[in-house]
């Protein structure tokens, strides 16, 4: 049987396999962030379908925070007795789960939380939105609440968490040149842009002990003019390797603002598959820690073959496991056919009108088959 569907580790976890479901915003939590019935049978329905690692949907740590409906939180200890449905959910049926978390910063939903968005600079105005600049108080008081998110997941049985600095989020967004123009210790040099994060590192490490899983996701490339670079991004993760980081997930692109975001639509081929695997080779250059890699995988042989050749650790599915949640059962019991994800991004639809995301495209085949 192929490296993909034997255990691997990362830290102090052991995988059933090289499969993780990357994290997604699922809009399945109530509007105080909490689990409901629908998020935890989502999550038992991937655990049985095979996933080794799952990953949550982006969990809120502060209430200002928040990007969207429906999001999971992270931010209380309200949430705690849901949250600990969920990763029971996960270990019922032989997966691990971390929870993924987050704070929107410039993005966040100003409507939802009542709140101006905090931006990591002032001068930086993407659209006529007011933002309010983030003081080194505000800086430390997020580092405190990753902290407090991680130990609030500890507490539920999540076997570990995920930091979230991609796709323009708060985090990315001190790393990004194009959102930080600061001049004090959090602004300038990479040291400088990275320092919130190695701050966070070590305030997750006091909150939940050295051996906790602790990965994070990155940007590998804003796809932004002025944006980060896989050079940079790169270096950034090696300062945080030697702050007692486990993992990074690779990923690129932004909610807004970016040439290409996040969820490419069109992946109609294998070349066209993997779409941040040269970003992927520039971390691999760099690091010892575990690297996976998410963004457009769609076939097994490509998956295959960037285990092989050792560009990555563990592959990452997002979109093509909202279709097929029991896709990599499929797999590994020799039904190597493609995902049946299309790539067309319709999932999200529902998700943004309240509904919860789910394949639309599959809803409509059902339809029209009944």
């Amino acid at each position: 049987m192929h490296r993909l569907f034997e255990p691997a580790a990362i830290g102090s976890m052991t995988v059933r396999n090289r499969f993780v479901r990357s994290a997604t915003w699922e809009g399945m939590a109530t509007a105080a962030g909490e689990v409901t019935p629908r998020l935890v049978e989502t999550t038992a329905a991937l655990a049985r379908g095979g996933v080794g690692l799952i990953i949550s949907g982006h969990a809120y740590i502060r209430p200002e925070g928040q990007a969207g409906p429906g999001q999971l939180g992270a931010h209380k200890d309200d949430v705690v007795s849901g949250l600990r449905r969920m990763a029971a959910a996960a270990h019922d049926h032989g997966a691990k789960i971390l929870l993924q978390l987050a704070h929107a910063g410039y993005f966040a939903a100003g409507k939802l939380t009542g709140a101006a968005p905090m931006a990591v600079s002032a001068s930086v105005k993407l659209d006529d939105t007011p933002r309010r600049e983030m003081s080194v108080a505000d800086i430390e008081e997020l580092s405190a609440a990753f902290a407090a998110a991680a130990a609030r997941a500890q507490a539920a049985g999540f076997d570990g968490v995920q930091i979230h600095s991609a796709h323009g989020y708060c985090l990315n967004q001190f790393l990004s040149p194009l959102f930080n123009r600061r001049r004090d210790e959090y602004g300038g040099a990479l040291e400088n842009r990275a320092r919130v994060h190695l701050e966070t590192i070590h305030a997750v490490r006091r909150a939940v002990g050295a051996e906790y899983p602790l990965l994070i996701k990155i940007n590998g490339r804003d796809f932004a003019e002025g944006g980060l670079e896989p050079p940079e991004a790169a270096a950034a993760v090696q300062l945080m390797e030697r702050a007692g980081l486990d993992a990074v997930e690779v990923s690129s692109g932004m909610t807004r603002f970016s040439t290409r975001g996040a969820a490419r639509t069109g992946i109609t081929n294998q070349k066209k598959e993997a779409y941040n695997q040269q970003e992927a080779k520039v971390f691999r250059e760099r690091l010892q820690i575990p690297l996976i890699l998410v963004g457009g995988i769609r076939s097994l042989p490509v998956a295959e073959r960037l285990v092989a050749d050792n560009l990555c650790d563990f592959i990452a599915l997002s979109r093509p496991l909202i279709r097929e949640p029991g896709l990599i059962n499929r797999w590994s019991s020799g039904d190597r056919r493609k995902a049946a994800c299309t790539s067309d991004n319709l999932c999200f639809g529902p998700a943004l009108s309240g509904e919860g995301l789910y394949c639309v495209t599959a809803a409509k085949g059902k339809m029209s088959n009944a």
